[in-house]
């Protein structure tokens, strides 16, 4: 029996249309909800990324408020900028895009962030809310696993969940994620003794360590359920051709652009030993996206009701 595809585009286009009779309603009653971000520098995956973030608001009819600065800038001016959204009314949610240029103090800019505007859910102060299992915006990668978990009905309760990787963005956020949803955890980095053998153990295995096709058939449980939160792109026509060699699609995609994308697992072992995986490119991408967007929506709809008491 083969694997089940865990399609991020779809789970993404459902969120997305749920949002609709929401934003429409905000609109009608006082306002559409209103999203800045903020883009410092010229690197690549950000622009791309964020170019999707302001054409998928615009389709839903969020407000997207765009501040693209060069990498000069300093963490001061940056402030000023966040202080200045902080105090706008018209504007629900703030993302900063990471990462920023080294010489920016990145803790203070995101800690600076209203955390009633936080649109990406790394204040460390709705950080604690996720802690205490409070309402407040989620960390968008997360949030969006759980969400396709959810719809996939994916149990997780009493579950073994595997995650390689410990950042603020994906790792410890899912790891709370899980844990609020009665997921037996374990975190894995880079200091983690008999890798593979921990991996191993995950009836669901969380991939987010940013290394391509890292994790190979001896790393994965036969029958898990693997997520695979990495992007990599990789030029080298000998790792495609050992990467993707049964996949005449990929090959050919190659041959005409000089790169693909893989992710942390090895793609054909996730695709035969696994019981559902997502894939690279089509699986988490588009629900970071879209659980932005629901952030932002939320967001709003607070900012109206409390204005509402005044």
């Amino acid at each position: 029996m083969s694997a089940l595809v865990l399609d991020g585009r779809k789970v993404a286009q459902e969120i997305q249309e749920e949002l609709r009779s929401r934003i429409q309603r905000l609109r009608s009653h006082s306002r559409p909800p209103a999203l800045a971000v903020v883009l410092v520098g010229e690197d690549p995956a950000s622009q791309i990324y964020v170019r999707k973030k302001i054409k998928t608001s615009g389709e839903l009819g969020i407000e997207s408020i765009d501040e693209i600065r060069d990498a000069s800038i300093t963490t001061d001016e940056l402030l000023a900028i966040i202080h200045r959204f902080n105090q706008d009314p018209e504007i629900d949610g703030i993302l900063v895009q990471t990462p920023l240029p080294k010489h920016v103090d990145t803790a203070r800019i995101l800690q600076a962030i209203d955390p009633g505007k936080d649109a990406d859910g790394l204040h460390p102060l709705n950080v604690g809310r996720l802690v205490a299992n409070r309402p407040a915006p989620r960390a968008c990668t997360p949030a969006g696993i759980m969400e396709i978990l959810r719809r996939y009905e994916i149990p997780v309760t009493g579950a073994k969940a595997v995650i390689v990787g410990r950042s603020d963005i994906v790792g410890k956020p899912m790891a709370l994620m899980l844990l609020n949803e009665s997921a037996t955890v374990t975190i894995c980095h880079s200091r983690t003794k008999n890798l593979a053998e921990e991996c191993r153990r995950g009836d669901i295995l969380i991939a987010a360590m940013g290394r391509p096709a890292a994790l190979t058939a001896d790393y994965l449980k036969p029958g898990c359920v693997i997520v695979d939160v990495g992007v990599n792109r990789i030029t080298d026509s000998a790792d495609v051709e050992r990467l993707y060699g049964y996949d005449p699609k990929r090959i050919s995609a190659f041959k005409k652009a000089g790169a693909v994308l893989v992710g942390d697992v090895d793609p054909f072992a996730m695709r035969e030993i696994s019981s559902a995986y997502t894939p690279v490119p089509g699986g988490v991408g588009p629900l970071t996206i879209a659980m932005l967007m629901a952030n932002t929506v939320a967001l709003a709809e607070q900012h109206v009701k409390s204005d509402s008491k005044c």
